[in-house]
């Protein structure tokens, strides 16, 4: 039986100034702005979307920018990293490149065997860039950042949880994933144990609890195929004590959403119907894209908005 569950589909955070978000991800990452749209439950908000070329799955770091919004905090029921993979060798680039734009940067880390650097973006969101060889997605450039050396998407994600039991059971028995090991207090999940799906729980049990706001994640989204898998999902999850919401339409997914029991917002969206429905794949991103029902507020939407550029060409 194919699995319902395939790894991550995108991460969503809360941000502060919409420019400077556009900045760090676009500029000094080099990730694609794949979409310009609003928040659906907050029209007044931008929902930027950043990933690859096309914006895939598995490599969709999403924010709601609140300008002026405070620093949130890290701390337990919360993610409190999201994982970057990049190639091999690729590591001291990145360290330059950080350091270049004033960005501190750990030392380097050695995780399940592979080099990890941290470090966090304006906001004080937690970032990692992962090294690895097994991860063949293209990655997207501006033109700014070597293409042997750019992002290929989500290596995974942290969960800072004062415990773990309840949330392997649902993940292991719910979702497709599958323990792969531990260090120390770090323990490993996958769907296949590549990049794009490893989901790592660290176990604080006295940790205080996190803050959301700027700089913290909001939620975390697992991909599925289709609206009938997605329908599969929530069966499975409903009869087993998960309170999940009804399909809400994304545009560019349909998702239904639901706590995990450490605290964490998880999401379940679909692989379709993608971000080229409603611009050329050439120009993804440049516009001001609104759902159907947005279209008539158009005008006052975006007087509510503040401008953005991109200006990647300031971060070579």
């Amino acid at each position: 039986m194919k699995p319902l569950i395939s790894g991550i589909h995108h991460i969503t955070a809360i941000a502060g100034n919409p420019q400077a978000n556009i900045d760090f991800y676009t500029g000094i990452l080099g990730l694609r702005l794949v979409k310009k749209t609003i928040n659906f439950d907050a029209p007044d908000v931008y929902h930027f979307y950043f990933g690859d070329e096309l914006g895939s799955p598995g490599t969709i770091f999403t924010t709601f920018p609140f300008t002026g919004a405070r620093k949130g905090s890290k701390g337990t029921g919360e993610l409190t990293y999201t994982a970057f993979s990049i190639p091999t060798n690729s590591l001291n680039f990145w360290i330059e490149r950080l350091k270049k734009f004033g960005i501190p940067v750990s030392d380097v880390l050695d995780r399940f065997g592979n080099k990890v650097i941290r470090f966090e973006d304006h906001d004080g969101m937690g970032i990692e860039l992962v090294e690895n060889d097994t991860d063949d997605r293209k990655g997207w450039t501006y033109g700014q950042i070597p293409k042997e050396n750019s992002i290929r998407g989500f290596f995974g994600a942290t969960l800072n949880l004062r415990e773990k039991d309840a949330t392997e059971r649902l993940l292991t028995g719910f979702m497709d994933y599958h323990f792969i090991g531990q260090e120390g207090d770090r323990f490993r999940y996958g769907t296949e144990g590549k990049a794009g799906d490893i989901i790592d729980i660290l176990v604080n049990p006295n940790g205080h609890r996190g803050m959301q706001s700027a700089g913290s994640v909001h939620h975390i989204a697992f991909r599925t195929a289709n609206s009938d898998s997605q329908l599969e999902v929530q069966k499975l999850l409903m009869e087993n004590g998960y309170q999940t919401t009804e399909v809400k339409d994304r545009n560019y997914f349909t998702s239904i959403y639901f706590r995990e029991p450490g605290g964490v917002l998880f999401e379940v969206a679909t692989d379709e119907p993608g971000f080229a429905i409603d611009e050329d794949e050439a120009h993804l991103g440049e516009l001001i894209k609104l759902p159907e029902w947005a279209e008539p507020s158009r005008e006052k939407i975006e007087k509510s908005l503040t401008p953005v550029t991109l200006k990647t060409e300031e971060y070579a």
